[in-house]
């Protein structure tokens, strides 16, 4: 087991340290309930209007969403079994359409830019690396940045939003990869 997650590790790191090199861009996100609301409404892209929270800040989840996100929630059981023997991805499209992915679910197109992709477990304590790329296996994408972030009220979603050079929102498809 040490040894599985040293190669983990190592795996991770090369991959990170790849992306960055490439242009793409890596993040970590982790809770952090510990900031009353009104500290945690502050925050970019937490809470507010659509205005005071930044060009940062997640769309609003409907009902909807969350309801399918719950019901894409595996039995724990079934992803002890398989967890940590493989990091689960996704390939999404510029329209938010999963086209490849494991333990991926879904993927939407929440508005320019801005995507959400749904697991089957809880990612909340998982690290999300991401960059653009295309969907299929040649060519390379033009560059640009991806931020990635745990999904607002979504506790196996990922929010990932696309930007060009210049920092304006942009649809791109990308890869994301969330190992935990």
């Amino acid at each position: 087991m040490a040894r599985f997650s040293r190669r983990k590790a190592t795996t991770v790191a090369i991959g990170a340290f790849a992306l960055a090199l490439l242009g793409g861009g890596v993040a970590a996100a982790a809770p952090n309930d510990s900031h009353p609301a009104a500290a945690r409404a502050e925050q970019p892209g937490i809470g507010g209007p659509a205005a005071a929270r930044g060009s940062a800040a997640q769309p609003a989840v409907s009902k909807a969403e969350a309801a399918a996100a719950r019901a894409a929630l595996a039995p724990s059981d079934a992803t002890v079994a398989d967890a940590g023997t493989k990091p689960e991805f996704a390939v999404v499209e510029s329209n938010g359409t999963l086209v490849r992915g494991y333990h991926a679910v879904s993927a939407a197109r929440l508005g320019v830019g801005e995507y959400q992709v749904v697991f089957t477990h809880d990612v909340r304590q998982s690290a999300y690396v991401a960059t653009t790329g295309f969907t299929g296996s040649l060519y390379v994408p033009p560059p640009g940045i991806v931020v990635v972030a745990g999904r607002t009220g979504i506790s196996n979603g990922v929010f990932i939003a696309t930007y060009d050079t210049n920092g304006a929102l942009v649809d791109r498809a990308f890869h994301l990869v969330v190992t935990s």
